[in-house]
């Protein structure tokens, strides 16, 4: 029987585990949009798939923006007049203002609450915030802990280095059949934030990891960028090849208990978006689609009208919608095997359309060809016949598999089995470009 394609559908069972043991496995390491943080996480993720590791030099312009220096972070602390830590960035890199500029120096209460971040709504959660493109230093902790600070004289000290170095990324290419490819994208810049960023990076890894030694007709490019910068300076120096991305996933924010949302790319109507709907229909559970809006996660970069590339967002419940996002409370408690594996399997399920999703040429035309004397014909199961009826009938040139199912209110599973059958019986050929 001839092969249209991989069918992947049925996710490997222990996935959603294996991708919650590799989330804690990175969750301690301190990540940024630079740094050693950064190339750790590549080096753990290399055990699992084949990355290429690039370095951009610091002062690359990349279109509108520059690289920046490199940021890394050995030791912080604020310690009392008794020699007390009472804020400590090895208890949690969550505390330390992330690309902090270094200081060591002794200041009094009123002036080290200019540098703290807390969140008061939420006052046993440290929050997490940035300084990337400002030069600022700081601390983040719950707004508990700040209010138990006495009044005193505090010794600061970050031991932070920003210079001249690289930001890196990691890439890897699945080769496919074709050289047309689909774009998954995820950032991995954040510390300790379990759903907002490494839910993304270990499902990706996951996925290639998965998909690495099957057949498949499209390649597949699995990038592991720092967020903005990372998809900017890719883009900056990829801009050549960019037409070979027939689709794309931006994945984030997929192991908390939220139902899956899907964000349109900014045609709205590409292959992607379709195809993910109906997925998502498909499934018969709660789900959201929503329109593409310039504002998020790296889909903007993507999508950007000079690039303008079919890519969506995938996530669960989307960014700032709740409450434990960029907050300590997103930990390993936050996401669950079961939602992971849950997200893991919905991709898979979109990934096995696409590249199943052929166009046909009906060989016999004028009026239904005799299945009966080509084996084709089962009275006992009628969903089969009624499968190759209508890909025999809108398979002339114009109708791709997910055209029929959608229209026949089949599942594409069906659609794909029937094609696949008139493909062997000589009743069928796929329309190449």
């Amino acid at each position: 029987m001839v092969n249209i394609g991989y069918k992947v559908a049925a996710a490997p069972k222990e996935a959603g585990r294996d991708i919650y043991e590799l989330i804690a496995e990175l969750f301690p390491i301190c990540r940024s949009i630079t740094g050693n943080g950064f190339r750790q996480t590549m080096d753990v993720l290399k055990r699992y798939i084949p990355l290429e590791i690039h370095d951009i030099p610091t002062g690359t312009q990349v279109f509108d923006w520059t690289v920046p220096k490199e940021w890394n972070v050995r030791d912080a602390y604020v310690k009392n007049s008794r020699g007390e830590r009472v804020i400590d960035f090895q208890k949690s890199n969550l505390h330390v203002l992330n690309y902090s500029t270094p200081v060591r120096r002794t200041v009094s209460l009123t002036e080290l609450k200019e540098h703290l971040y807390t969140l008061p709504e939420h006052p046993d959660w440290i929050p997490y915030k940035t300084s990337y493109y400002r030069d600022d230093w700081g601390f983040c902790l719950s707004h508990n802990s700040m209010m138990r600070l006495q009044d005193d004289q505090y010794d600061v000290w970050i031991d932070s280095t920003l210079e001249d170095g690289a930001l890196t990324y990691g890439e890897c290419l699945l080769q496919g059949e074709e050289e047309t490819e689909i774009l998954i994208s995820c950032h991995a810049c954040h510390p300790s934030l379990a759903n907002d960023n490494l839910s993304g990076v270990a499902l990706a890894a996951m996925l290639a990891r998965h998909l690495g030694p099957g057949r498949r007709r499209y390649s597949y490019r699995f990038l592991f960028i720092p967020g903005t910068i990372g998809a900017i300076t890719w883009l900056a120096h990829n801009e050549q090849s960019t037409n070979r991305i027939k689709n794309g996933l931006v994945l984030t924010g997929l192991g908390d208990a939220g139902m899956i949302t899907y964000k349109k790319s900014r045609r709205g109507n590409a292959e992607i978006d379709r195809v993910a709907a109906y997925v998502l229909k498909q499934a018969g559970q709660g789900h959201k689609i929503i329109d593409f809006h310039p504002y998020g996660y790296d889909e903007r970069q993507y999508c950007s009208p000079g690039f303008d590339l079919p890519v969506g967002r995938i996530s669960r419940t989307p960014y700032g919608e709740y409450p434990e996002y960029h907050t300590s409370a997103d930990n390993l408690d936050f996401v669950s095997p079961e939602k992971l594996q849950g997200s893991f399997e919905t991709i898979m399920k979109i990934l096995s359309i696409l590249d199943n999703n052929r166009v046909y040429q009906n060989l016999n035309s004028k009026c239904e060809p005799q299945l009966g004397r080509r084996g084709l014909y089962r009275t006992a199961d009628g969903h089969k016949e009624l499968a190759l009826l209508w890909v025999l009938n809108l398979s002339d040139g114009k109708h791709a598999l997910l055209d029929i199912a959608e229209r026949s209110g089949m599942s594409f599973s069906a659609i794909c089995e029937a094609a696949d059958a008139l493909v062997e019986k000589g009743l069928l050929e796929e329309k190449t470009k």
